[in-house]
C-alpha cells in the first residue's frame, strides 16, 4: 500500500522552473532525463513584468550597478586627508588615467571634462566582461522546454547592452562637441550650412561657386555616415569579443570541465580588460574630436 501511494507521489510531483543546479543534476540522475544547456545569441527573459521581459544579462547589469554604487558610497565615506591602503591605490589609478587622457586630449582641463564619463565607461564595460567569468555566476538557473537558462549572463555579452552603451558614447560626443565649440560650428561639420550662404553673396565674382559650394555643403554627409559606423563598430566589437569568449569556455568545459579551461579563463580576464579599454579609449577620442573646432 505504501509502495502504491509512494508512486503516485512521484507521478503528480513536478519539477519547479526555478532550481539550482545541484538539483538540476540530482533529478537527472533520478529520471535519468538529458538537460540542454545552450549559448543563445540573445540574452534570455527569466521574469516578466507586463510587457517588460528582464533579461539575465540585463539582471547581471543591474548587479554591475549596484556593486558600484555600493563600493562608491563606502570609499566616499572613508575619504581621508591623508590617503591610505584601498584610497591610496585609487588614487594611483586615477592620476595615471588623467595623464593617459592628457596624452590623447592635450589639455587637462578638457581631460578633467571627459574624464568622469570615460572611465565609467570602463569600469561599468570591465566589471561587466569579468562578471561573467565568475564560475557559480552561470551554473545557477532553471530549466525551461528542457534547456537549461541561467539567472546571469555577461552584460557586454548582449548586444543590447553594447548597442547602448555605443549610442550613449557617439551621441554624448556630439553633445559635448556642441556646448564646447557651439552648435552653428558643430552642426557645420555635418551639413556646411556657411557655404550654401556664401552662394548668393559671392555668385557674381566666382561663378563656380554655385557648383563647388553645394559639394562642400554635403560631403558632411559623409560624417554622418561616419558616426553610424561608430555606433556599429564600438558596439559589435565589444558584444563580439565578450561572446566568443563565452562561447569558448562552454566548449572547453564540455570537453574537460576540470583544469581545462582555467588558462582560457585568464585569456579572457585579459581580453576584458583590453576591451574595456579599447572602448573607453575610442570614446575619449570621439568626445576630443567633437571638442575640436573643425578649423583646428
Amino acid at each position: 500500500m505504501s509502495q502504491v501511494i509512494s508512486n503516485e507521489l512521484d507521478n503528480s510531483i513536478e519539477i519547479p522552473v526555478e532550481t539550482r543546479t545541484g538539483e538540476i543534476q540530482a533529478h537527472t540522475e533520478q529520471s535519468g532525463e538529458q538537460f540542454e544547456h545552450e549559448i543563445s545569441l540573445s540574452a534570455e527573459p527569466i521574469y516578466t513584468i507586463g510587457s517588460f521581459n528582464i533579461t539575465n544579462s540585463l539582471l547581471n547589469t543591474w548587479l554591475v550597478v549596484l556593486i558600484v554604487l555600493i563600493f562608491s558610497v563606502v570609499l566616499r565615506l572613508k575619504l581621508k586627508q591623508v590617503p591610505r591602503g584601498l584610497q591610496n591605490v585609487f588614487e594611483m589609478v586615477i592620476e595615471g588615467a588623467l595623464n593617459l587622457c592628457d596624452s590623447v586630449t592635450n589639455d587637462r582641463k578638457k581631460s578633467e571634462k571627459v574624464f568622469p564619463i570615460v572611465f565609467t565607461f570602463f569600469i561599468f564595460i570591465l566589471l561587466n566582461n569579468w562578471l561573467g567569468l565568475l564560475p557559480g555566476i552561470g551554473s545557477i538557473g532553471f530549466i525551461e522546454n528542457d534547456t537549461f537558462i541561467p539567472y546571469f549572463r555577461g552584460g557586454t555579452a548582449d548586444l543590447n547592452t553594447t548597442l547602448a552603451l555605443a549610442l550613449i558614447s557617439v551621441i554624448g560626443a556630439n553633445i559635448f562637441g556642441m556646448f564646447t565649440v557651439g552648435f552653428w560650428k558643430h552642426t557645420n561639420k555635418f551639413i556646411n550650412f556657411n557655404a550654401l550662404i556664401e552662394i548668393p553673396k559671392k555668385i557674381r565674382k566666382e561663378p563656380a561657386i554655385i557648383l563647388v559650394n553645394p559639394i562642400k555643403a554635403f560631403v558632411g554627409l559623409v560624417e554622418i555616415i561616419g558616426e553610424i559606423a561608430k555606433v556599429a563598430s564600438l558596439s559589435f566589437r565589444l558584444f563580439g569579443n565578450i561572446f566568443a569568449g563565452e562561447v569558448l569556455l562552454s566548449s572547453i568545459a564540455v570537453i574537460f570541465a576540470f583544469g581545462l579551461p582555467i588558462p582560457f579563463m585568464f585569456l579572457e580576464v585579459i581580453v576584458g580588460i583590453i576591451q574595456a579599454l579599447i572602448f573607453g579609449m575610442l570614446t575619449l577620442v570621439y568626445y576630443t574630436i567633437a571638442g575640436t573646432a573643425e578649423e583646428h
